[in-house]
């Protein structure tokens, strides 16, 4: 989960006050899987719908968002009701809802504390929601669409950087089949991590 926290008042440093650059506007990305977009989450349309997912064994374990819909939406409101550092999307495969993502900035997130970020480093958090969909080895195929889209879309991030649980031997396999790299163990509240790298100088050579 992202370390986001709405009350750090840190300033952004992009025009028109936008600290990640329009994330609704990226437009759809086609994969191997599928046409693929990211959507921003409106919490009354899509709340049950994550809720369902963060109540998953497979998903609870990492995100620890179990429990009725009020836990997810607290989540959520925290990051809708913040200054647009963090952005909590939904993940469409040909129009189907199956995926939950943070896109945040990370040199502007609490995560700056704990290990060395760069100015504009943009950090992703990524949940597969069904069973079905997470059978598919779908994980590499859209961290790396992502990834190239927070690369194409924000000229300004060099790097984009993500904090897995070490304990989370899929999740890790994942960034580095979409071409991330590992970088270093870090100490994080509540997990240690593992601090995975994907550089704008390296995209096309991983």
């Amino acid at each position: 989960m992202a370390l986001t926290d709405a009350t750090a008042g840190i300033g952004t440093d992009t025009p028109h006050g936008d600290p990640l650059d329009r994330v609704g506007d990226w437009g759809p990305v086609s994969t191997r899987s599928g046409c693929f977009r990211l959507v921003p989450v409106r919490l009354g349309r899509d709340l049950p719908l994550l809720s369902r997912w963060m109540n998953d064994p497979a998903v609870s374990a990492f995100w620890e968002l179990s429990g009725p819909p009020s836990v997810t939406a607290d989540h959520l409101r925290a990051q809708l009701s913040g200054d647009g550092r963090s952005v909590p999307c939904l993940g469409t495969l040909d129009g189907v809802p199956m995926s939950y993502w943070e896109v945040y900035r990370a040199d502007l997130d609490p995560l700056a504390r704990h290990c060395p970020v760069r100015p504009h480093d943009t950090g992703i958090h990524l949940l597969i929601g069904s069973a079905a969909d997470r059978g598919r080895r779908l994980g590499g195929v859209l961290l790396r669409a992502v990834a190239d889209l927070i690369l194409d879309r924000r000229p300004a991030c060099m790097r984009v950087i993500a904090e897995p649980d070490l304990r989370n031997i899929r999740s890790i396999a994942a960034f580095l089949s979409a071409g991330f790299r590992f970088s270093t163990e870090v100490d994080l509240p509540g997990k240690r991590a593992a601090l995975m790298v994907r550089d704008r100088s390296l995209r096309h050579l991983l």
